[in-house]
């Protein structure tokens, strides 16, 4: 007991200061099905380091850094590969890559996406008024436009675009912050977020270009298969039932008159 009640006040203490909490480095080094002592030399570090770091000792934020670059980054994690391929036998050099391949071809293209959204909001990178107090959480994005989706059967990008924007205002009327992040510009054809090219690009969207009426391009989006919505509090999807129930019906040129 008085060691999970340690290990659990150093996970407090990681949180309040940004770092990564035991769980999430467990996490990190199981999603490579690498060992504690795998992990530590594909990183360059001690063979004991990462065990402390599960068990008992608080990581700086340099080595936090790196435990970073490769937490969702697997072209990160073969570059230490290869950078620390002396300390591996050829075979379990060959077992990491393959496993390191294997994620590249599962999520590494959502990363890759998430960095060109992730770079449009470079300015951005304090809470503020511009942003509603709230920095860009794009698993939130990715949950709220899949959520919406699956109650509004004819979603374009342009409706979308006004019914996030109406969320996040209503979130920040109810609680002080936006649910996004994201940051908005008053455009000809109403409220746009910041990127909007670059979000409906994001792999975990089933966004799909179909033809309209006038034999225009039109950007449809769909529910996401296996989303998880838990990143939505009960608060956040009362927010966005109260804005489907108003415009599910709504063209995105009524939604701007309105």
């Amino acid at each position: 007991m008085t060691n999970e009640n340690l290990l659990n006040a150093r996970n407090a203490y990681r949180v309040k200061k940004g770092l990564l909490t035991s769980d999430e480095i467990v996490a990190i080094r199981e999603n490579y099905g690498l060992s504690q002592v795998d992990l530590a030399k594909l990183l360059g570090w001690g063979e004991a380091t990462i065990s402390r770091y599960e068990s008992k000792a608080i990581q700086d934020e340099a080595y936090d850094t790196m435990l970073r670059l490769i937490k969702d980054n697997p072209l990160q994690a073969l570059e230490f590969l290869k950078k620390n391929a002396d300390k591996f036998s050829m075979t379990k050099q060959s077992e990491i890559k393959a496993k390191i391949v294997e994620k590249l071809d599962s999520y590494g293209k959502e990363f890759l996406t998430r960095q060109t959204f992730e770079g449009e909001y470079a300015a951005y990178e304090e809470p503020s008024d511009s942003n509603g107090f709230a920095m860009l959480n794009i698993d939130k994005i990715e949950a709220m436009i899949s959520y919406m989706a699956e109650k509004v059967r004819n979603l374009f990008k342009v409706k979308l675009m006004k019914m996030l924007w109406y969320s996040d205002v209503l979130s920040f009327i109810a609680a002080g912050c936006s649910m996004s992040g994201m940051v908005y510009r008053h455009e000809l054809m109403g409220a746009l977020p910041v990127g909007h090219y670059s979000l409906v690009n994001l792999e975990n969207l089933n966004v799909q270009e179909e033809m309209g009426y006038n034999y225009d391009s039109m950007l449809h989006v769909y529910p996401t298969a296996n989303m998880d919505y838990s990143v939505l509090s009960d608060k956040e999807k009362a927010i966005l039932d109260k804005v489907i129930a108003k415009f599910k019906d709504y063209k995105a040129k009524e939604i701007r008159t309105f």
